[in-house]
């Protein structure tokens, strides 16, 4: 349930409901907006029903929240959360653009590569560090020191770095040197991954899986949530379907939906949907349009010779001129980017 505190409710006022629940032993959850406070309580709401908790001070109403998805919810809290990583707003105005190589290959070549797509108007730069491959033979990342590598790029540019964590042990690692964690597709119901994310405290990157519903999507993002961790983006990145002709179906109605359910961020990633480097173009021009907040797009100096997933990587110089269009699609429904 959510409880809906009065405008005017003191801080004495909110700390006094809180202990009234604390002391049933549920879960609370504060969210600040502009106008109210609303407190979210998790677990059985049967153990509140001894206390009246719309006669406590600063109350105003209580309700129920009907989704299984509870703390993500637009029912738990009406305004857009922006995330803030190194000025960067997420989930503003302001469409950002998350840009780099698919994997770290080299320290060199991701400094240069963090430098063109910064020029062209990216704020956030990717790279794998740890790769997730059907083929246990095929490029697996630079692991650690792919990180390094990563933090040389973000003290070179100035730019937030994003990686992928597929492994709950290396949680602390990612947290010492990543601005964002993201959770790949193959990773979205790994609970425990989820879990020990939402410890973290840090930012969190959530793909869709890759034959997952919008419900199993928010599910996921619930659990990251449920550890005190609302700071999560949610990103589209085409699921599984009988078509063959891209290498994943861009599901762009998700955008939309995704906006309908809930107050977190949304992303697209036009790349792993397409798997070619010629559709990314106007899938992310698409993207935009249909209301995202943001992209991500994998760019690489050589495709050609990319270690990983080059056939589907924009050229700094493509990536320059898709940076120019997205502005004015940005700026035709009212955004920035």
């Amino acid at each position: 349930m959510i409880i809906v505190l009065k405008r005017d409710a003191t801080q004495d006022d909110i700390d006094h409901v809180v202990e009234k629940i604390k002391v049933t032993g549920l879960a609370v959850h504060i969210s600040k907006g502009k106008e109210r406070t609303i407190i979210g309580v998790i677990g059985d709401e049967a153990l509140l029903s001894s206390i009246p908790l719309e006669a406590l001070p600063g109350v105003e109403n209580v309700m129920p929240i009907l989704k299984p998805y509870k703390l993500v919810s637009r029912e738990f809290r009406k305004e857009n959360t922006v995330i803030e990583v190194r000025g960067v707003r997420i989930g503003d105005a302001e469409v950002q653009v998350i840009a780099g190589p698919c994997s770290v290959e080299s320290r060199d070549s991701l400094i240069e590569c963090a430098r063109q797509v910064q020029a062209s108007g990216a704020r956030i730069l990717r790279g794998g560090a740890f790769k997730p491959r059907t083929s246990p033979y095929d490029f697996q990342g630079l692991g650690v020191d792919g990180l390094k590598f990563l933090s040389e790029a973000r003290k070179a540019t100035g730019m937030p770095i994003v990686s992928e964590l597929m492994d709950p042990r290396d949680t602390e690692t990612f947290a010492e040197y990543v601005d964002i964690i993201q959770i790949g597709a193959r990773n979205m119901q790994n609970f425990r991954l989820l879990t020990e994310v939402g410890k973290a405290k840090k930012p969190v990157l959530l793909k869709r899986g890759l034959s997952a519903t919008i419900k199993e999507f928010l599910m996921s993002a619930e659990y990251i949530a449920a550890q005190g961790n609302s700071r999560i983006i949610l990103c589209e990145r085409g699921i599984r379907t009988f078509e063959t002709s891209t290498r994943n179906t861009l599901d762009l109605s998700a955008v939309p939906v995704l906006k309908e359910e809930t107050h977190l961020p949304v992303f697209v990633d036009p790349s792993h949907s397409a798997g070619r480097w010629a559709l990314v173009a106007p899938l992310a021009r698409a993207a935009v349009a249909v209301g995202a907040d943001g992209l991500m797009i994998e760019v690489h100096p050589d495709p050609e010779n990319a270690l990983c997933d080059g056939a589907q990587s924009l050229k700094p110089s493509k990536f320059a001129a898709l940076m120019d269009e997205l502005r004015k699609v940005a700026a035709a429904v009212g955004r920035s980017c």
